[in-house]
């Protein structure tokens, strides 16, 4: 397997030049370990990270309320600084810390989720990220579940539409809209206007036990494939780095 800089949870490490990976995510190459357990792994030196004067040393995407919220984390292994931002915004900082290991609790919409930061022998440490008490790789394996997602661009605008199964709430870019659905043959339809794009979201019985309830989307009146079943963004890697 290969070896990289940052470390996604929940991922691969790809080598060399950045790479998107099945979860949606940058990678970075050369250097520090990642395993499949939504950890990172760096050695004592602290690392470069992104940006000017910047350490990051882990960086995860994840999918909460129709938005992806991507968490980097800052951690200085020779101060102790520890730095997390989420969606380029600065969270918290604290800039000397005798204890280099330890877990910091932060707030994601209303999950409650913490870093924790475990040493590794030869003056390594491993970067864990858990929401709602679940693992990164377990919160985003059940929101794969419980999510369908669709990613359209029309002419100069992106979409991203996201169905909650449980809720039936939809929502554009990040934002929950207020239509609400009516029942038609075998089902329901909600249909709402972005843009002057039409959008139909279809929710019928697929009359299988096992398939249970089929969602579709058209827009303009063409159907558009969900993107990648949804796993492109939801879900993580599940692979080992060395």
């Amino acid at each position: 397997m290969s070896h990289g800089i940052l470390g996604l949870g929940g991922g691969l490490v790809l080598n060399s030049s950045m790479k998107t990976g099945t979860d949606g995510a940058n990678r970075l190459g050369h250097g520090n370990h990642q395993n499949g357990n939504g950890t990172k792994h760096q050695n004592g030196s602290g690392g470069n990270g992104v940006g000017t004067n910047r350490e990051v040393v882990a960086r995860w995407r994840v999918p909460m309320h129709g938005k992806i919220y991507e968490i980097e984390f800052e951690h200085g292994t020779a101060s102790g600084k520890r730095v997390l931002w989420i969606d380029k915004e600065e969270i918290f900082r604290r800039d000397w810390m005798f204890k280099l290991v330890g877990e910091d609790t932060f707030k994601l919409d209303d999950k409650r989720c913490i870093i924790r930061v475990d040493p590794l022998p030869g003056f390594k440490y491993c970067y864990s990220l858990f929401v709602d008490g679940k693992s990164y790789e377990q919160f985003t394996e059940s929101q794969a579940k419980a999510l369908k997602t669709w990613e359209i661009n029309l002419k100069d605008n992106f979409y991203r539409i996201v169905l909650e199964k449980n809720t039936l709430n939809i929502y554009v870019n990040g934002k929950l809209i207020e239509e609400s659905g009516e029942f038609v043959d075998g089902g329901t339809e909600t249909t709402f206007i972005e843009d002057g794009n039409r959008f139909v979201l279809s929710a019928r019985t697929s009359g299988n036990k096992r398939e249970g309830i089929v969602h579709s989307l058209e827009v303009n009146g063409a159907t558009v494939g969900d993107s990648a079943s949804s796993n492109s963004d939801e879900n993580g890697d599940n692979g080992d780095a060395q």
